[in-house]
């Protein structure tokens, strides 16, 4: 049996931490759980989100947040209405024996790479 039961929190480096903030709170809707100085903490369903404005290189390529979502189609046209960036309109990565894998990529103000995933069922 495992001793890791899920994840707890997730940091990010940011460069601008109000405009971030304000990102991830406002354009995405995540809940602002408590600022100290230079974080943000936003909740995930469950999972914490910590905006650092200590350092850190935001806008690497190496790390990707996926969030799940109920319909990335319609997740896409609504943060997009909202000027969301978008690198790759939703599109099918796989196809599960129930479901097709949805997944479109969207950046952050500071440039990090973000997943929109859902999982769209399929027609008989």
């Amino acid at each position: 049996m495992s001793l890791i039961i899920g994840i707890a929190q997730i940091a990010l480096s940011v460069t601008d931490l109000p405009r971030a903030t304000a990102f991830y709170r406002d354009t995405l809707g995540l809940k602002l759980l408590f600022e100290v100085p230079n974080m943000s903490f936003l909740d995930i369903d469950g999972v914490r989100l910590m905006l650092s404005a200590h350092g850190g290189k935001p806008g690497g390529r190496d790390t990707v947040f996926y969030f799940k979502v109920a319909d990335a189609e319609q997740a896409h046209a609504e943060l997009g209405g909202k000027g969301v960036h978008f690198e790759q309109p939703p599109h099918v990565i796989g196809r599960t024996p129930t479901s097709e894998v949805m997944l479109a990529f969207c950046t952050d103000p500071d440039g990090n790479l973000l997943g929109l995933m859902s999982d769209r069922p399929l027609t008989a």
